[in-house]
């Protein structure tokens, strides 16, 4: 069976996840995240794109990433798998793979999902059970969007710089998304956008990017749910 084409665009951010092989652990020390980190910075400075939001869990990766190139994302990713990888196989002296596959992705309608997709990430270790509260995970991007701590890996998106002029008035804003649940409408919809690789977003959204890819793109998410939601 042919591979999926991949379907990214200049400026359309795009929900990445990149699960370990049989969802078996990818991050058995700090280091390894560290190292992974190290990498993907890398990886954005050479290949152009920019990082909204992520959690780095033990045994996958959740990515929000706008491209500057239509291969933007597609070049990052298998830097970053090989580089990862080899540290990992090295460090831990084993052979064979470590992810499973190739990395999943959605193109996400800013306007009505990109928040959204911002706690839905940055929710993960909540979610998993992990930490009670987001700001507890250390390898996620909570802390610099809701408190302001530093964090060279992140350019925020424009839509997230509107919610306030003052970076710490925008993290207070931005908390306040918190206080209530991510509606479970717009939760399975995101889940099963990025793992189909699908589209997620309005049906006006999809007409735009078929229009720029010249072609029909798959499914999409039903729904116009508010990013502030």
């Amino acid at each position: 069976m042919p591979r999926k084409t991949r379907m990214y665009l200049p400026d359309i951010p795009v929900h990445v996840v990149q699960r370990g092989h049989n969802r078996d652990a990818c991050f058995f020390a700090e280091e390894d995240f560290r190292y992974y980190r190290q990498v993907l910075g890398e990886g954005m400075k050479r290949y152009g794109a920019r990082l909204h939001a992520y959690c780095l869990m033990t045994n996958h990766v959740h990515l929000l990433i706008t491209p500057d190139e239509i291969d933007s994302i597609s070049r990052l990713m298998q830097h970053v798998g090989r580089q990862y990888v080899q540290y990992v196989n090295k460090t831990y002296r084993r052979s064979g793979t470590l992810w499973e596959g190739r990395h999943k992705g959605s193109l996400v309608d800013a306007e009505n999902y990109l928040l959204s997709c911002y706690r839905y990430i940055e929710l993960n270790p909540v979610t998993a059970c992990m930490v009670e509260r987001p700001e507890e995970y250390p390898w996620s991007s909570f802390r610099f969007n809701a408190l302001a701590e530093p964090d060279t890996l992140i350019s925020p998106h424009p839509l997230f710089e509107s919610l306030a002029k003052d970076r710490f008035e925008r993290g207070s804003v931005y908390r306040d998304l918190f206080r209530s649940h991510l509606p479970e409408k717009t939760r399975s919809d995101i889940a099963a956008s990025v793992s189909a690789s699908r589209i997620l977003g309005s049906g006006r959204f999809k007409e735009q990017v078929e229009a720029a890819l010249g072609r029909k793109a798959g499914q999409i998410g039903r729904g116009r749910p508010a990013n502030c939601s």
